[in-house]
């Protein structure tokens, strides 16, 4: 996000001050909120639909399992053997561009498998995207670039081979499945880490699963229960 609004304010600083704008956002953090303020001569209008309440879609089973980092590639791709026999499409995000390449590599030997990352140039990205999208390339592999503003019909798995930043990120991310009333799955491969962030993720997605009915597995109850000490 900090990222972005570095290239917008570089963007508006080369156009002419007597401009009409307007600024379009799903989400109202900080930065979006100094970059209206910024740009707009008048105080901007926040309209809100729903609640801003960080809440994950109950249509979304959530699956979330606790492993060493030797056995993640592993679990992942029993995972993926499972779900994805009967061509359906999985939506895989990896933290390093290196480890999308790689998953995707290992994958192709039974499946259409593709990655997708900010390496890439654009109109190669709109390509994998385009086959993804219409079924042609069955699993795709990620980085963030597919967190948010990605939106594929019948979507019914999403992976988080690693884990994201920040609750926020880890909501955007499941909810690429189970739209438009439909139901999904979301499976998370969670580190055994006490590091302060992975703890504090832990309890926001113990907390997210409760309230959305779902239960805990005992191993996230336990790293949750360290981010409350």
């Amino acid at each position: 996000m900090l990222q972005a609004g570095k290239q917008i304010r570089r963007v508006v600083s080369q156009i002419r001050p007597d401009r009409q704008t307007l600024l379009w956002s799903a989400t109202w953090p900080r930065e979006i909120q100094r970059l209206a303020r910024d740009f707009c001569q008048q105080e901007p209008v926040k309209v809100t639909i729903g609640s801003e309440e960080l809440t994950t879609n109950p249509k979304i089973k959530q699956l979330v399992h606790v492993v060493d980092e030797g056995e993640k590639r592993k679990v992942f791709l029993q995972f993926v053997q499972k779900v994805a026999r009967g061509g359906e499409r999985v939506l895989v995000f990896c933290a390093k561009k290196r480890d999308c390449d790689s998953l995707a590599r290992d994958l192709q030997a039974d499946f259409r498998a593709e990655s997708i990352h900010g390496g890439k140039e654009q109109d190669r990205r709109d390509r994998i995207l385009a086959d993804f999208k219409s079924g042609r390339t069955t699993i795709l592999v990620a980085t963030d670039v597919a967190q948010r503003g990605l939106d594929v019909k019948e979507l019914n798995y999403v992976v988080n081979y690693d884990i994201p930043k920040n609750l926020e990120d880890y909501i955007h991310r499941i909810g690429r499945t189970a739209r438009a009333g439909a139901t999904g799955t979301a499976l998370t491969l969670f580190p055994q880490s006490y590091a302060p962030d992975v703890v504090r993720l832990a309890y926001g997605i113990w907390q997210a699963m409760q309230k959305a009915g779902q239960q805990p597995p005992p191993a996230l109850r336990e790293l949750a229960a360290a981010g409350r000490r």
